[in-house]
């Protein structure tokens, strides 16, 4: 079986660029990039991680369904490199009307409980192929419990999926880590 490692930190904490660092350590690196290019704050964002990869990393941009392209056997490499859960997440919740105000808060309270099932049933997908892959698996995400609790229902409902999201992954990881401006602390680590 595979290893599977879980790379969280806060935003700006230097996850990716360790993460990045482990991940050299493999010949063979098949990248999915979750993020999608909305604004050019977050193209900005893309192209610095794009200049940091080494140019042998074959790069997926996988928006939604990364489970699918962990397990497209055409995809094997020595190690799969998934970043980022968070934007995964956010993708998957804002992909239809689930932000649309016309709906009524009562509306849109049932439509995020829908999404939130939804969203949690694609990671548990993507942390079962992760495990039955037979490539070295790193995961990045994003720590998003450790602030204020949000003022819209939105953007609570996008932290409580993330962190049950987070949960998940850690669970089902051999190796987690919790990056703090930029220093790597190993939190778990199953031995074989």
């Amino acid at each position: 079986m595979a290893k599977m490692t879980f790379v969280l930190g806060g935003a700006r904490s230097g996850k990716s660029a360790f993460a990045e660092g482990l991940a050299r350590k493999y010949n063979d690196v098949v990248y999915i990039a979750t993020a999608e290019v909305k604004d050019e704050e977050m193209l900005e964002r893309i192209q610095i991680h794009r200049a940091r990869r080494p140019f042998n990393w074959k790069t997926i941009e996988a928006p939604f369904h990364v489970d699918m392209v962990v397990s497209n056997p055409n995809e094997k490499a020595g190690l799969v490199y998934i970043d980022c859960i968070t934007l995964y997440i956010t993708n998957m919740l804002l992909s239809d009307d689930a932000t649309n105000p016309a709906g009524g808060a009562n509306w849109q309270r049932e439509v995020l409980k829908q999404k939130q099932s939804q969203i949690l049933d694609e990671i548990n997908k993507l942390c079962k192929v992760c495990r039955e892959s037979k490539s070295d698996v790193i995961i990045v995400s994003n720590e998003v419990g450790l602030g204020i609790v949000p003022d819209n229902a939105l953007s609570r409902v996008f932290r409580d999926i993330a962190g049950s999201a987070n949960q998940m992954i850690a669970d089902e990881a051999d190796e987690v880590y919790f990056i703090v401006a930029g220093i790597a602390q190993r939190i778990k680590e199953t031995t074989v």
